[in-house]
Parts: structure tokens; C-alpha cells; sequence
């Protein structure tokens, strides 16, 4: 089973960079098979939900050449920072160029 070490991306429902900072090593989805009463997927394996997280990136190679686990290394793209001069006051400012609407 071959692993993936990736740092993740910042979510769309939030606005900060909170858990976006560690390494995650997680395993791809194994064989799955439906259940023919219910109709749900399952698996025999539980490595499709095991997320270990390390500090550096590699750390985590480490832990996976240390036990033998293949992986792929996928490295995070570079987010431009969104920086406005006046900040979030700028919002409610009564000197205000342009009208404020939503």
C-alpha cells in the first residue's frame, strides 16, 4: 500500500491557516466492497483512516522509510498572502472612497 505525505491546504470555510503547518502521512483507500444488505462500502483494512501528522516534512519520510511503507511526497503550493494596508477597519471607515455595499 503506498502512503502520501502532504501538508494540507486551508480550508474553504475558514479564514485563517489553522492546521495547515504540520506534515500529515495518510494511505490511499484500499479495496473496498459494498454490502449487499445495506448497500455500504467497507473494507477489511483500517489504514484508509489512519492521518499521522509530523512537524517537518522530513520527519515524516523518516517514520515511513523506518518502517518500510512507499510514499509520495506532494509539495504544498505557496499562497499569496492577502495583506490590505488598512486592514479590516478599513471596512467602516468614514473616509471611504466608494460607497459600501454587500
Amino acid at each position: 500500500m503506498r502512503a502520501r505525505i502532504y501538508k494540507p491546504a486551508k480550508t474553504a470555510m475558514q479564514s485563517g491557516t489553522a492546521k495547515t503547518h504540520l506534515w500529515v502521512l495518510d494511505f490511499g483507500p484500499t479495496d473496498q466492497s459494498i454490502d449487499p444488505l445495506m448497500g455500504w462500502t467497507g473494507s477489511g483494512s483500517t489504514q484508509a483512516q489512519v492521518k499521522l501528522r509530523f512537524e517537518t516534512q522530513e520527519a515524516a519520510e523518516a517514520y515511513a522509510t523506518e518502517k518500510g511503507i512507499d510514499y509520495t511526497v506532494t509539495e504544498p503550493q505557496a499562497r499569496k498572502p492577502n495583506i490590505r494596508v488598512r486592514g479590516y477597519g478599513e471596512n467602516f471607515a468614514t473616509d471611504r472612497r466608494g460607497p459600501w455595499t454587500h
